[in-house]
């Protein structure tokens, strides 16, 4: 089973109590930031294949190719398998992008099964397919499937979140902060929508400054 779905602020704001008690440096780091966002989006093969269109770009330039791709049709698997990928690339994918795409399509993910599978399955059956790495199957069961407990400590703004809000002398790497994370269970992804927030509060107050 999935366990704990996140679907509304209410969701957000009991996991932002629990993490507050458990740890004073979460009460602090919610006195600055406020109410956490829900930040939940919808599931299924765009959301992914908006991921991968993701990668590696500046936001505008993402979003100037995913609404080529939407004003062409190609954000369903049959559309995708179809194209020819010079097409893709005609649309701003690149040749690797544009093969991952393909091989998202291919692949036959049953995100209605993704829906009720536990976080690990989740990871497992989105890593499997090419393009897809772990950072991106943790964002997607945190905001598209709502799993309350999930972490991607693979996310750099994460780690420095963390080194700013804990005080530590370097940033933390991806299986160090996996393993603070544990401590957060069984509201890591409020943990990770507060380390979020409050490292742009400290970003913000440096700019100021």
């Amino acid at each position: 089973m999935a366990g704990r779905i996140i679907t509304s602020e209410a969701c957000v704001a009991e996991g932002a109590a629990w993490l507050a008690a458990a740890e004073p440096r979460f009460a602090h780091a919610l006195d600055l930031t406020g109410p956490l966002p829900l930040r939940r989006r919808e599931d299924g093969f765009a959301q992914l294949l908006s991921a991968i269109v993701s990668q590696q770009v500046s936001v505008a330039s993402a979003r100037a190719i995913w609404a080529r791709l939407e004003g062409a049709g190609m954000v369903t698997p049959a559309a995708i398998l179809a194209a020819d990928p010079e097409a893709l690339r005609g649309l701003g994918l690149s040749r690797q992008k544009a093969g991952y795409a393909q091989a998202l399509a291919a692949a036959g993910i049953d995100f209605d099964a993704l829906r009720e599978a536990p976080t690990e399955q989740v990871v497992a059956d989105l890593t499997a397919v090419k393009g897809i790495g772990v950072w991106t199957a943790e964002i997607y069961a945190m905001f598209s499937l709502g799993h309350a407990d999930v972490f991607a400590p693979g996310d750099l703004a994460l780690q420095e979140g963390a080194r700013l809000l804990f005080d530590l002398e370097e940033r933390p790497r991806e299986r160090g902060l996996r393993t603070m994370a544990e401590a957060w269970s069984p509201w890591r992804a409020v943990a990770a929508r507060a380390l979020w927030a409050y490292y742009h509060v400290q970003k913000q107050r440096e700019g100021i400054a």
